[in-house]
Parts: C-alpha cells; sequence; structure tokens
C-alpha cells in the first residue's frame, strides 16, 4: 500500500464510500497534527487522499480546524491539486439552496487563523488575485453540468469567523457588496494550499439563504438544522461530482499553481 497520492480531498467521511483499497495514515506536520487520519486509495486509477476538514466525529469548529497541518499533510504525501468542497450559504435570491456554485473569489472576513507557512526570516508575498485554480474550475463546472445540476460557474465566498452565523446586518452588507456565497472555512484554507503550490478548487453546495433576504419571497432564516438537512440530501450529488473529477482530471497542470513562489521572495 503506497502512501502517496496525487489529489487531495477536504471534505465528510461519506466522501470514501467510492475509494478503492482504503486505507488510513496518521501524518505528523510542523504545525501539530492535522484533523484526523488521512485515508489513501484509488478513484479511477488516481492516488487519492482524504480528509475530514472538521475530523470524522465533527468535532472542529471552523475556527479551531490546524488549516496548516491540515494542507502541509496533503503536501507531504505527494498531492499537487485540491477539491475543497464545503456547505455554505446564499447572499442572493437567485443562488438557490441545492444550487452548487464553482467560487472563482474569495473575501476573507476571519481573526487570529493562522494563515502563513512564511513567517520569516525570507519574507514571502504570494499572489492571490485568482484564489482559485482555473483548471480545476474549467473541470468542476463541465462535470457538474453534464450531471445536470444547477450550477453558477462564479461566485466570491465571503469566509466569515464563525461558529456563530451573521447579523442580518452583516448579511446585507455582504450582499449589497454583490457577493454570492457565504461560508466559514475556506480561507485560509485555499491560500494555503497556494502558498504549497498546490491548485485547490472549490464547490460550494447552498444549503440555505442567509439572514439578511429574511422577507424575500420563499426565503426563511437560517438554521443548523435546515443546513444540515439540505446538505444530506445532496450529499450523493457532491460524492459524485468529485468522482468524476477525480476520474477525469487532466494529468498535466496547465495553470501557474504550481509556480506560486517564483518572484514572490525578498532576499
Amino acid at each position: 500500500m503506497s502512501n502517496s497520492a496525487e489529489i487531495g480531498v477536504f471534505g465528510g467521511s461519506g466522501f470514501y464510500s467510492f475509494v478503492e483499497g482504503l486505507h488510513e495514515v496518521k501524518i505528523e506536520t510542523p504545525y501539530g497534527p492535522p484533523s484526523d487520519l488521512v485515508a489513501l486509495g484509488e478513484v479511477g486509477g488516481r492516488r487519492v487522499a482524504f480528509l475530514p476538514r472538521h475530523g470524522k466525529s465533527h468535532g472542529l469548529p471552523p475556527h479551531m480546524i490546524n488549516y496548516r497541518a491540515n494542507a502541509w499533510a496533503m503536501k507531504s504525501l505527494g498531492v499537487t491539486r485540491i477539491l475543497g468542497p464545503c456547505a455554505a450559504g446564499s447572499l442572493k435570491a437567485s443562488v438557490k439552496p441545492g444550487d452548487f456554485v464553482v467560487s472563482d473569489q474569495l473575501v476573507d472576513r476571519t481573526t487570529g487563523r493562522k494563515d502563513t507557512f512564511y513567517d520569516g526570516p525570507i519574507t514571502t508575498h504570494v499572489s492571490f488575485a485568482h484564489p482559485y485554480c482555473p483548471q480545476l474550475r474549467a473541470l468542476a463546472i463541465g462535470i457538474i453540468k453534464q450531471r445536470g445540476i444547477a450550477v453558477h460557474e462564479r461566485g466570491t465566498v465571503v469566509t466569515i469567523q464563525g461558529p456563530r452565523f451573521s447579523t442580518v446586518a452583516e448579511s446585507r452588507w455582504f450582499s449589497s457588496a454583490g457577493w454570492e456565497v457565504i461560508n466559514m472555512t475556506q480561507y485560509p484554507e485555499a491560500y494555503l494550499a497556494r502558498e504549497l503550490e498546490m491548485c485547490y478548487a472549490n464547490i460550494a453546495l447552498i444549503t440555505d439563504y442567509d439572514v439578511g433576504l429574511e422577507g424575500e419571497s420563499g426565503v426563511e432564516p437560517v438554521t443548523n438544522e435546515s443546513v444540515v438537512a439540505v446538505f444530506n440530501a445532496n450529499n450523493a450529488r457532491v460524492r459524485d461530482v468529485l468522482k468524476g473529477m477525480i476520474e477525469g482530471m487532466p494529468p498535466e497542470r496547465t495553470c501557474s499553481c504550481g509556480t506560486a513562489l517564483q518572484g514572490a521572495r525578498f532576499g
């Protein structure tokens, strides 16, 4: 059994169902332990590593996840591409529960999270103008369309600190900025992948309308119960899309993610 992989997935343990030759490994990192054991196996002949970002028992709230350890664990296994599906709320009435959004932009509204591997002595400024890998985004859009799932081909996700949900005022502020999606885990997960020169793509499964849309026709305020219900009902669709992406992933990277550190360092 090989303790290596080329593709990584941050997601729940339910995603393991389509993996062949599954075995789990414990990874030690300079940044402490990752969220859980990493499950390794094959999908369509490709070596894949799965790591539940909240832990198998979902015991880690968003602000307590060791994002650096998770990203480092993937890199240490040889991973070059990461898929980061997540449950998310909608900031626009046109983005409906059950829809998929393939995010193309990100706004960070978190506080105090360990969000870089480069604390010195070499100063490193990694470009993050385009947070998500364009090659993986195109692949995700194509696979989702093939499945006949309602998909938004772009969208800005604002990452809030959590674990609390937004106030109505905050949610309306985010909506008024023109952003589409709200989530608690995309930052710094996506950025840390870039610092390690791994490709990263997000598929946001819309589970609810955020509270700023209260009062609009058919919109109910968000609750944890409603989020879990929609996510569970659509989990099989997420798994199917991930399986299709892994099986159809081109062998060569044509993006610039793998050279993110070129020209990023002083000294």
